[in-house]
């Protein structure tokens, strides 16, 4: 019988986890932002990097010189506004809590339900997990290269908010059709 820790997911075994969040995108999303799998806080607000320590919607919003916006809609809006797809790389695995290190079993979200829509010409995956994940589970058969972001969660204490705001100008560049020296790489 498994014990309390396996079945909550804090213990070594882990726990299955089915990605809960639909997709965030419509037919002007130019980018696609992909992290690995939402973590408990996130699925407990019903949104993307739900955590308050997370830095991303920080990032976001300074990127476009914006207030940070508090609540799903106001996420989402930020999101749609500048032509930003957010999804995450996993549609399930063995996981946990949110360490990403601790990821086994991992099934690919099928992202051409984003291609088929939305004009996306850059994929972009927060951290080094979902950028090793995307690179081998989605990227040879969509055929998009990644370019891989810092993590923005509070376990990335080694980037200041405005080292992350740097590292993710090529995101904005690309979403408002800019060149950007970063970019270019």
């Amino acid at each position: 019988m498994a014990s309390r820790e396996d079945v909550c997911g804090s213990g070594r075994a882990g726990q299955r986890m089915v990605h809960p969040l639909a997709p965030i995108f419509d037919e002007t999303s130019r980018v696609l932002v992909l992290g690995t799998m939402p973590s408990p806080k996130s699925r407990e607000v019903s949104f993307y990097y739900g955590n308050p320590q997370n830095r991303f919607w920080r990032v976001m919003a300074a990127l476009w010189d914006e207030s940070v916006p508090t609540g799903n809609d106001g996420r989402r809006d930020l999101c749609l506004r500048h032509h930003v797809a957010l999804w995450d790389v996993l549609a399930s695995c063995t996981i946990t809590g949110a360490s990403d290190a601790s990821i086994r079993d991992p099934v690919p979200n099928d992202v051409e339900r984003i291609l088929s829509v939305a004009p996306i010409v850059r994929v972009f995956c927060t951290g080094g997990a979902a950028t090793r994940l995307y690179r081998r589970l989605i990227e040879p058969s969509c055929g998009l290269p990644c370019t891989g972001l810092p993590s923005t969660s509070p376990a990335n204490a080694r980037m200041r908010l405005d080292d992350l705001v740097v590292a993710y100008e090529p995101l904005r560049c690309a979403a408002e059709r800019e060149w950007c020296a970063k970019t270019a790489v």
